[in-house]
């Protein structure tokens, strides 16, 4: 069951990823700014109402959710703990795609009593698809990943993170800095072993939903910073609207000492 829907999902954000290719680097591309300062592009609308009637159509079954058309989850049938929940972001780094940059990806992510089973993230220009399902690993077009090896000391260790953080925290941790654009991006290159610690000050669930299992399935720890943790899933919530600032890295020492070296700052909040 499990690898038959990791299959429809890939194929799914890989057709997503071709028309989205319609899109990207578009003259005329129109862009609107939310009511959260975020970016929207109509390109995030299709390919939204595309990925959501495709799932629909496979699983009619599975309830969804996402950032354009479907973001929130009503408790009238008190079922959540119980049911599928589709989580979809069909842009992930929208600014990064609407200025022309290769660095953006479709999140698909499958919950199951409330806890993320099974995870696509595909990013087309670059060509990278993760996937991840619960108990199966951690993957890197069909190859294997996993978080860093603590034991080695490499110098080419870096922090990736989030263009809100340094404006929202105090960071000291002895590592050089990237900022990619990309939520998921960022947790991407932990699970991988490239980056050493990740963080994002202000993601929402369907940035992180996917990350948080494919950091756990590469042998990692991703967690919440603070505030309430996104998992289990919780109806009634305003998800449009929650940030969940969270934290990665390859294991208990680096996550305390991330903790440690990374304080918000007086009078700001995430």
């Amino acid at each position: 069951m499990a690898e038959v829907l990791l299959d429809f999902a890939e194929q799914l954000v890989r057709a997503a990823g071709t028309l989205l290719r319609g899109y990207y680097q578009k003259a005329t591309l129109q862009v609107s700014v939310k009511a959260d300062k975020s970016v929207v592009t109509e390109a995030d609308l299709i390919a939204d109402r595309f990925i959501l009637e495709q799932i629909r159509l496979h699983s009619p079954g599975d309830r969804l959710l996402s950032e354009e058309k479907q973001p929130t989850l009503s408790d009238l049938d008190n079922e959540i703990q119980t049911s599928a929940i589709w989580i979809v972001d069909p842009i992930d780094g929208t600014t990064n795609f609407s200025q022309g940059l290769p660095l953006w990806g479709i999140l698909c992510t499958r919950v199951v009593e409330g806890w993320p089973q099974l995870t696509v993230l595909y990013f087309p220009i670059i060509d990278e698809l993760y996937t991840a399902i619960a108990g199966g690993g951690a993957w890197l077009n069909g190859q294997r990943i996993q978080v860093e090896d603590p034991s080695l000391k490499s110098k080419l260790s870096f922090f990736a993170c989030c263009s809100r953080t340094h404006r929202l925290y105090q960071v000291d941790l002895p590592y050089k800095v990237r900022i990619f654009g990309s939520t998921a991006y960022t947790f991407c290159l932990v699970a991988r072993g490239a980056a050493r610690i990740g963080f994002d000050a202000t993601p929402k669930i369907w940035d992180i939903a996917g990350a948080w299992l494919l950091v756990k399935e590469a042998g990692g720890l991703i967690e919440s910073f603070s505030g309430d943790p996104p998992f289990p899933l919780v109806t009634n919530t305003a998800f449009a609207s929650t940030s969940y600032p969270t934290l990665a890295a390859a294991t208990p020492v680096q996550i305390a000492m991330a903790r440690e070296q990374i304080q918000i700052r007086p009078n700001k909040a995430p």
